[in-house]
C-alpha cells in the first residue's frame, strides 16, 4: 500500500506518548491499542495523526479539512460519554463522504442493542440464550418462560461493564437486586439472559463482503475459587495482578471437533452478515457442555491491541499486525469506492 495520511480517532484521554520509556504496565494497558495502532502505522511508512475526540465533532471535520486525510482509522467506543453514539460519529464520517476503518453506523447500531441484535439471530435460528429486557422505571418481574439461574448485564454497555461474580443470580431476589444496581449504578436498561455453563469462545471476523475467520479463541479462567462462576467480568478483563494471580488466559481454542469449529464458524459468518456488520469484528459464544455454540454479541471495532483476541488470532492464521492494519485500512477504502471489489 503506498504512504497514507492516516487520521486515527480516538478518547482524548487515549492519546498515546511517542514512546513507552518510564511507563508502567497498567498505565500502557489503558492505551494499549491506540498506541499500537499509531506507532506500527507511522513503522510502516503511513503519515499517521492522532485526534482525540469527545464532545464536538468539529474538529473532525476541521482536520479534514485542513489536512485532507486520505482515510480515518476509527478508534471511538464513545463520544459525549456515551457509547451508543458510535455510531454518530461513523455516520459524521460517511457524510464528510471521507473513508473510515471498522463497522458502518447500522452494523453498529444493530449490534449495540442486545435484545435486537439476539432477536434478529435467533429468527435466522442461530442459538441465543432465552432473555428479558428490564427497562428502567418498571417494575421488575421475571417471565415464567426465563428459568434460574441468569446473568444480568447492561442492555446497551460492553466492555463487560457492570458485569462482576453478583451479576448470576439464582433467585428472583437476586435478580430485582441486580436490575437495580444496573439501572442505579449503570444507568442503563438491563437485559436478564439464560445463564450457559460452559466454555467462553471467540471468533475474530475480517472482512466487508468476503469474510475471514481466524482460529477461533478462548478465555481461560485459570484457578477461580470453586463455585465462582466463568464469567468475564470487569475484573477478568481488565485486572492485571487479578489475571496473573490466577492465572486467567486467552489463547487458541483446543480440542474442538472439526465439525464443532466450522459450525462455530459458520455461525460467526452468519452473525455478521445478519446483523450488516463488516470491516472486523468478534463474535463471542458460550459452549454448553451439550456441544451447542451460544451466540452471546458481536463487537464491531473491537479492541486490536497486539496482544488481543483479534491480533493475536490473526496472527495464528498468518497475518503479522502490521499486516492486519494494513488490511483494515484497506477494507476502508474500499468500502467508500463504490467502483472497487468488495474486501
Amino acid at each position: 500500500m503506498k504512504r497514507l495520511r492516516v487520521l486515527v480517532l480516538m478518547h482524548p484521554a487515549l492519546v498515546p506518548p511517542d514512546s513507552l520509556e518510564g511507563r508502567s504496565e497498567q498505565e500502557i494497558h489503558t492505551w494499549k491499542t491506540e498506541y499500537d495502532v499509531v506507532s506500527t502505522l507511522r513503522a510502516s511508512g503511513h503519515d499517521v495523526r492522532p485526534l482525540g475526540v469527545q464532545h464536538e465533532l468539529k474538529p473532525i471535520r476541521d482536520e479534514i479539512e485542513s489536512w485532507k486525510p486520505d482515510v480515518v482509522f476509527n478508534l471511538l467506543e464513545q463520544f459525549h460519554g456515551e457509547t451508543a453514539y458510535d455510531q454518530n460519529v461513523a455516520s459524521y464520517l460517511e457524510l464528510l463522504r471521507i473513508p473510515y476503518t471498522g463497522c458502518n453506523p447500522r452494523g453498529l447500531m444493530l449490534a449495540r442493542g442486545k435484545d435486537m441484535s439476539k432477536k434478529l439471530l435467533a429468527y435466522h435460528r442461530i442459538p441465543v440464550p432465552a432473555f428479558a429486557v428490564f427497562p428502567m422505571r418498571r417494575k421488575i418481574r421475571r417471565p415464567a418462560r426465563l428459568g434460574l439461574p441468569l446473568i444480568v448485564k447492561s442492555l446497551s454497555e460492553d466492555a463487560s461493564v457492570g458485569i462482576a461474580q453478583s451479576s448470576v443470580v439464582d433467585t428472583d431476589e437476586k435478580l430485582a437486586e441486580r436490575v437495580t444496581f444496573i439501572h442505579e449504578r449503570i444507568g442503563t436498561a438491563a437485559i436478564a439472559e439464560q445463564y450457559i455453563e460452559g466454555r467462553e469462545l471467540y471468533v475474530a471476523v475480517l472482512g466487508n463482503d468476503r469474510l475471514r475467520v481466524m482460529p477461533i479463541w478462548e478465555l481461560q479462567f485459570g484457578s477461580m475459587a470453586e463455585g465462582a462462576s466463568r464469567i468475564a467480568t470487569e475484573k477478568v478483563k481488565y485486572d492485571l495482578k487479578y489475571q496473573e494471580r490466577l492465572g486467567i488466559n486467552q489463547g487458541p481454542a483446543e480440542n474442538l471437533a472439526p465439525d464443532l469449529r466450522a459450525r462455530i464458524h459458520n455461525t460467526a459468518k452468519r452473525s455478521c452478515r445478519t446483523l450488516e456488520i463488516d470491516g472486523y469484528a468478534r463474535v463471542d459464544f458460550r459452549l454448553s457442555a451439550e456441544g451447542i455454540p451460544y451466540f452471546l454479541e458481536v463487537n464491531p471495532n473491537p479492541e486490536i491491541a497486539r496482544i488481543e483476541v483479534f491480533a493475536q488470532s490473526a496472527l495464528r492464521d498468518g497475518l503479522a499486525y502490521p499486516d492486519l492494519l494494513q488490511r483494515i485500512l484497506a477494507l476502508g477504502m474500499r468500502r467508500a469506492t463504490p467502483t472497487a471489489s468488495a474486501g
